[in-house]
């Protein structure tokens, strides 16, 4: 039974002012209310004037997805009664969008590439907030901050056929928006989604509001199965608006689905048709995620992975650009593999991170100096101050402190020779064919020594010892 998912992504536009009006769109530790103005609360007489940025970041994110930009397009009114919409309608694009026919690659399930069509891009006002007071049932109150914020609505084609494959599609996406500089990931319900989804010949299911990539992902796994648990029983899906539960991650009917005459749609009367094909030209695109992940492949000589992971946030990929010059595979291996581990254990932004420290750590792992344990120690340190505020100490400082230097033959002979003769069952179970044995005593020597010797250059010393009877 195939699964078939479409996407409309709602993307909050990182313009300064909102799309209609010049209230400021930086509202989120401000009081409930205090960025509107008559144009955000559609008083009588209140007329909107275009934003000219969201326009232009509009046309950036249509010609990034290889788009086509009409010669015309054109605002409407989409007519709905709901508390956060104190005008009664919204204004958007319908019949005439900014841009339409796009693609997205993906990798689809069986690590495959694959083409999601864009359907359109359009722009429209959000609306305000509703804000739920815990244990106030009667009541909720309405926050119109966030009306008028400018909001670019991306419209896939059905083309997804898992709630994986929805996934990989909106990271990819985000990447390109994040390349773009046109929205700010950072900020919470800065990408919300309205996923649609269905089983080949049942009916059609909407789930409205999900503002996380794994909540998308979440929500889509419970209504396969919800769909799927329904026509086995021989019963029948219903079209219908689901809401997502994210904490208990189901979703509950909401209303029956809305037609496109429900909203009784017709052009905004106050706003100009919009003329900006011939723009689409002038607009300069920066280096998209393929192009960056190929280039750091040619240039840095990076396996594919490492060059995938780290072009998939352009904050990392200007990182890894300023630490490569150290050694680009080198540098590669730690900030895709162990950074980045790190960073996510505690859950910090590369941003917060120097990069002249993590250069002047690889310089010393590259030279030998420490061993890649006493490396990961010392970025342990380094990322435990960054996280608690504290100057970041350079790693020499650390290692000197911490006695981390690599260890020389010399120096752990005799702490080999002390754990053999401490360990004797271990050097039978060696002597007598079980070589899981060695690792055993390299494992001891090593914590021994912190970390400070090279662990093969240490099982050397060991096997030796043990072979030729050292000890």
């Amino acid at each position: 039974m195939k699964t078939i998912v479409g996407l409309e992504i709602h993307v909050q536009l990182a313009t300064r002012t909102k799309l209609f009006c010049g209230c400021s769109t930086d509202y989120r530790d401000d009081e409930p209310n205090t960025h509107c103005c008559p144009v955000c609360l559609g008083l009588p007489g209140a007329l909107p004037r275009l934003n000219r940025k969201a326009v232009e970041y509009g046309l950036k994110v249509a010609k990034a997805l290889d788009m086509r930009v009409p010669e015309e397009s054109e605002f409407a009114r989409k007519n709905y009664f709901y508390p956060d919409l104190p005008k009664a309608y919204q204004i958007t694009q319908y019949d005439k969008p900014l841009a339409v026919e796009g693609t997205v690659e993906i990798e689809d399930d069986e690590g495959h590439e694959k083409i999601v069509r864009i359907t359109r891009v359009h722009l429209e006002e959000d609306p305000g907030r509703l804000v739920h007071v815990a244990g106030a049932s009667k009541y909720s109150l309405v926050d119109y901050n966030r009306s008028g914020i400018p909001l670019l609505e991306i419209v896939t084609e059905p083309d997804m056929r898992s709630p994986q494959e929805a996934r990989r599609f909106l990271n990819k996406l985000r990447t390109i928006l994040e390349y773009l500089g046109v929205f700010d990931g950072d900020r919470e319900g800065s990408l919300r989604v309205d996923a649609n989804i269905s089983l080949e010949g049942s009916e059609r299911v909407e789930v409205k509001n999900i503002s996380s990539y794994k909540g998308v992902e979440k929500a889509l796994t419970f209504e396969v199965t919800r769909q799927k648990n329904l026509l086995r029983r021989g019963q029948t899906v219903t079209r219908e608006t689901r809401h997502f539960m994210e904490g208990r991650g189901i979703t509950t009917s909401a209303r029956g689905k809305e037609e496109e005459h429900d909203y009784r749609y017709f052009p905004e009367p106050d706003l100009r048709p919009l003329r900006v094909a011939d723009r689409v030209a002038e607009i300069d695109l920066p280096e998209l995620p393929v192009a960056r992940k190929n280039r750091f492949m040619a240039q840095y000589g990076i396996s594919l992975n490492h060059a995938r992971t780290l072009t998939g946030d352009p904050k990392l990929a200007d990182f890894f650009e300023a630490v490569a010059g150290v050694d680009p595979v080198l540098a590669a291996t730690w900030v895709a593999d162990t950074l980045l581990g790190e960073l996510n254990y505690r859950d910090m932004s590369i941003a917060a991170v120097p990069a002249d420290r993590i250069a002047e750590l690889l310089d010393l792992l590259k030279s030998e100096t420490i061993t890649d344990k006493a490396g990961v120690q010392v970025l342990r340190e380094m990322l435990d101050a960054c996280a608690a505020g504290k100057p970041c100490e350079p790693p020499a400082v650390i290692v000197e402190r911490e006695g981390l230097a690599r260890a020389t033959g010399g120096e752990f002979t005799p702490i080999v020779q002390a754990v053999i003769a401490a360990n004797p069952q271990a050097v039978e179970d060696y002597r007598t064919g079980k070589k899981g044995a060695l690792n055993f005593l390299v494992g001891q020597v090593m914590k021994e020594t912190r970390g400070r010797a090279d662990p093969r250059e240490l099982g050397r010393i060991v096997s030796e010892c043990l072979d030729t009877g050292g000890v």
